[in-house]
């Protein structure tokens, strides 16, 4: 299907200044057939002009108008414009729930089409039975808590393990985030978390960490800001781990987004189900687990097929966005997808076309009785195309067929 001419709009919020939540749906609307419109952050202005300005470059090059990409930084007000701009014709909104609201009202009032994605609180069920695989497993758990100082939407905001792997987990964890070194990663020396955008929302990752605490839950490390002997001006959050967590915590229920490890116990694949299910969110989810007999393989299957989520790696983390399946979620994280055949095809207007196969040998004709105006045959003629259609048995099709060649 061929995509009529269009313009996307694509919002990041203050979180979301990675660079591939900005390439992504360009490269989307540009290969759709479509023009971009970029309306990002006042707080990412500066690094969005400049990814737009190395995308513009790269039309250029190529042979193409560089004014198929416009940034739009403005303030949230302003915003509104936008989104109910009746020349708009798709939103793709990255962002808060909160937000969402106000881009989806919005948008409404031009029946603009949006994709939402919203976040999530993505969990890691990890089941029992991994053997030696329980530090590969680590490793990836590791990476999936903290890369980007936690700052990932689709980041592993809990583990969820059974009994055994449980054990092994909580030692393993607090041996390698208790070693992780904070700082500048363009600074001297090797770092493993760096700074987060902000530090707005340092008092309610601690309030979390507290409230965690007083009703049980055991901060093993961290749990607080961390006030950088170096980078005196940095927004550090300390690399934590809080385990002993239940679902009825604040934690286990409200998106993180920072470098906290939280370590939640299940007691059987059922309850690691359950307790994956238990928030408002429905991004993605990991389960690992064994593979080496047909019962393990088919609570690998139980789990990916029951957990209420629109993404899920087997035996790995976020393997879905790497290979650019479709991208999106279900409940509070949102509807709709990017990425993939699917994202394409959403930032298009699918036509559907019929053209006769062989127009010099069979076209439509209306046969005499029933060409405006309808004759006295007309009645009895259609009633024998339903009847021909719809009758059933033999002998119903029969008498039908036998109403259409009496006119």
């Amino acid at each position: 299907v061929s995509p009529e001419k269009s313009s996307f709009f694509h919002a990041i919020n203050n979180r979301r200044t990675q660079f591939h939540n900005l390439f992504g749906p360009l490269i989307s609307a540009l290969f759709s057939g479509n023009a971009i419109l970029l309306k990002s952050s006042e707080q990412t202005a500066w690094s969005s002009t400049h990814f737009t300005s190395i995308a513009r470059n790269a039309l250029v090059v190529c042979g193409h108008p560089p004014d198929l990409i416009q940034n739009v930084p403005c303030w949230p007000a302003a915003a509104n414009r936008l989104t109910s701009h009746p020349d708009i014709s798709h939103i793709t909104f990255i962002g808060s729930r909160p937000v969402a609201h106000y881009v989806c009202a919005s948008a409404a009032k031009a029946l603009t089409p949006v994709t939402v994605e919203l976040g999530g609180k993505d969990a890691a069920i990890v089941l029992d039975d991994c053997g030696s695989d329980i530090d590969r497993i680590a490793s990836i758990l590791m990476r999936g808590v903290f890369q980007s100082a936690g700052q990932n939407c689709i980041g592993i905001e809990r583990i969820v393990a059974m009994p055994n792997a449980f054990a092994a987990l909580e030692k393993r964890l607090s041996d390698r985030i208790a070693q992780l070194r904070v700082g500048n990663g363009l600074g001297p020396g090797t770092v493993d978390i760096g700074a987060m955008i902000s530090d707005m929302s340092f008092a309610r990752l601690e309030l979390l960490v507290q409230d965690a605490v007083s009703q049980g839950a055991k901060l093993v490390h961290g749990g607080k800001r961390l006030p950088h002997p170096v980078y005196l001006h940095g927004h550090y959050f300390t690399p934590s781990l809080l385990t002993r967590v239940t679902p009825s915590m604040r934690i286990a229920q409200e998106e993180v987004f920072g470098p906290i490890c939280v370590l939640m116990a299940a007691s059987s694949v059922s309850d690691a189900i359950k307790i994956a299910n238990s928030t408002s969110y429905g991004l993605g989810c990991s389960v690992f687990g064994p593979t080496t007999s047909t019962t393990a393989r088919a609570n690998l299957e139980r789990v990916t097929r029951e957990v209420k989520a629109g993404m899920v790696a087997v035996n790995d983390f976020a393997a879905y966005y790497a290979v650019q399946l479709p991208f999106g979620g279900s409940k509070g994280s949102g509807y709709g997808r990017f990425a993939g055949e699917e994202g394409l095809r959403s930032l298009c207007n699918q036509k559907a076309v019929c053209v006769d196969r062989f127009p010099s040998l069979v076209k439509t004709k209306i046969p005499p009785p029933l060409d405006y105006p309808v004759d006295s045959r007309g009645p009895e003629m259609a009633k024998g195309v339903v009847e021909l259609g719809y009758a059933d048995g033999i002998v119903g099709k029969m008498q039908g067929l036998r109403k259409i060649l009496n006119w």
